[in-house]
């Protein structure tokens, strides 16, 4: 309806403020403990006049990057920017709240769906616009269709990941096919996390459709890669996408103001992740005006120089200063932190981390639980080391649920996304690592806020499933937008259309990157 309030949105905001404890008033705007205002808006300060989800998708580009792999733009079935929006105005209420009990003077807060879709798709659009003369970056859109999953013999669809070319040339070899089709296959299997399209050879498909699935999961074992059935459909759905534990009473070194911008200002995070969930994560900490350190190993994270490659900036972490080359995916992700090189395998890299946490806020990280302990890095070691620590862990959510596309898998969120007629198949735009990062913030947040008002140090733990599952409680009908909204087909020409250009901030060579999608009035 044409002037409808974003309600999926609204109630996804309201929700995770009163289960952060918070007092939600509704009304045109959400009253948060009856103090500070939350408005939550289709266009916010873009010049874009939109009105649904649909709307947004189309005009703000998810319609076009999940369409990559049908070859058109396509509807993604279920409300992704609408929750990705709710999520951040959660995340903006609870960190205004927090500074408010600082002496901040936070009255108001905006945000809207079509900068919450923007935001969830900050590699894409850094990737098209690298390269400073305004074309697309290299790569940046792929035009060919097609990708997993995969079916077996017996009538089973499953995803498969493979982390490492061996363990990919293996399993393929295992089952007949030959080694330059393996080959051909690995370049779009590997950087589909990034193109969002992963046009595989048919022989593929033919050679796993030849064997019974066990076959297949005994098959992937041998070779270390892991294959996902796909659930027909969602086994749980919604529910608090964190888990929130206070810590034993005593002393806490309660966080000041330091006079810089954003709510977080005076917070220092010590962030250790990889790939793009914590990386987000800590994306938003630092856009809401936290001092993020990333740990990277010595050299730096191999993900840096993936292409395209954008010129540095003072600001991006680890680039070295202006106009040093890093992967532009990487920097979108990464822009505005710090970094510290440590090998966490010596004592030497591990005692210069311990030392970064006993000064820090908060120490956000995506190792595994059997490593966390051997590193010195689980939560009783640093609670004794840092007393007042928000203690902030993400992670996949089970057994196997390391990376997205598997997660779309075993929630049933891919089973909402297929077009009808088709099998379950997740959608390659990163769905669930965008918004496992969102939550990971958001809850981090939360527990910034119970530390001020509690005294009282925090623990705070999501997932990947956990996004997947809010997602999937937001299931919508693959809706058309209405007349006259354009729909999005080049996201280096979005990136440069003067009605959202509030929503960017841009590089020296002209890489597009998103601003925070916070409106904070006093």
């Amino acid at each position: 309806m044409l002037g409808a309030r974003p309600r999926v949105a609204r109630e996804v905001t309201a929700g995770l403020l009163r289960a952060s404890g918070v007092a939600v008033g509704e009304g045109e705007l959400l009253e948060a403990d009856g103090e500070l205002a939350c408005r939550v808006s289709w266009s916010g300060p873009l010049g874009l006049r939109l009105d649904s989800e649909a709307d947004v998708q189309a005009a703000c580009g998810v319609m076009h990057v999940h369409g990559r792999r049908y070859g058109a733009p396509t509807p993604l079935r279920v409300d992704f920017a609408s929750v990705a929006a709710g999520v951040l105005a959660a995340t903006g209420t609870l960190a205004a709240l927090r500074a408010r009990r600082l002496g901040a003077a936070y009255r108001e807060v905006g945000v809207s769906v079509a900068q919450g879709a923007l935001l969830g798709l900050s590699q894409y659009l850094a990737a098209a616009s690298a390269g400073g003369d305004g074309a697309e970056g290299a790569g940046a859109e792929p035009s060919a269709a097609g990708g997993p999953p995969f079916g077996s013999a017996d009538g089973v669809w499953f995803e498969l990941e493979a982390l490492e070319a061996d363990g990919w040339l293996r399993f393929w070899r295992e089952l007949g096919v030959e080694r330059g089709v393996v080959g051909r296959g690995w370049l779009p299997f590997q950087t589909r996390y990034g193109t969002a399209a992963c046009p595989l050879p048919e022989q593929l498909f033919a050679a796993a459709g030849a064997v019974g699935y066990r076959r297949l999961v005994r098959i992937a074992a041998e070779c270390g890669v892991e294959l996902t059935a796909l659930a027909g459909r969602p086994a749980v759905v919604g529910g608090m996408p964190w888990q929130l534990r206070a810590g034993a009473p005593g002393a806490v070194r309660r966080g000041e103001p330091s006079g810089g911008e954003g709510p977080l200002s005076g917070v220092t995070v010590v962030e250790i992740t990889r790939r793009v969930q914590g990386p987000m994560a800590g994306r938003v900490l630092a856009l809401l005006g936290a001092a993020v350190v990333r740990v990277e190993p010595p050299g730096g994270d191999p993900l840096r120089g993936v292409p395209p490659m954008t010129a540095g900036t003072a600001g991006t972490a680890g680039t070295g200063g202006e106009g040093v080359a890093v992967s532009a995916r990487f920097a979108a992700l990464n822009r505005d932190k710090g970094v510290l090189e440590a090998d966490l395998r010596s004592p030497e890299g591990r005692a210069a981390v311990r030392q970064l946490v006993s000064g820090a806020d908060v120490l956000l990280h995506s190792l595994a639980p059997a490593k966390v302990t051997g590193l010195g890095l689980d939560a009783g070691t640093v609670a004794a080391l840092r007393p007042g620590l928000v203690y902030a862990q993400a992670s996949g959510g089970g057994p196997g649920l390391s990376t997205d596309y598997p997660v779309q898998a075993h929630s049933g969120l891919a089973a909402l996304l297929a077009p009808d007629g088709l099998p379950p198949r997740p959608t390659l735009l990163t769905v669930c690592d965008v918004l496992g990062g969102l939550v990971c913030a958001a809850g981090t947040v939360a527990a910034l806020e119970a530390r001020e008002r509690t005294g009282r140090a925090q623990r705070v733990e999501s997932s990947l499933l956990s996004a997947a599952r809010l997602l999937c409680g937001a299931a919508g009908g693959g809706d058309l937008p209405g007349d006259g909204v354009e729909v999005c087909t080049d996201l280096a020409a979005l990136v440069r259309d003067p009605r959202v250009a509030a929503a960017f901030e841009f590089g020296s060579d002209g890489c597009a990157f998103v601003r925070g999608p916070w409106e904070f009035g006093a």
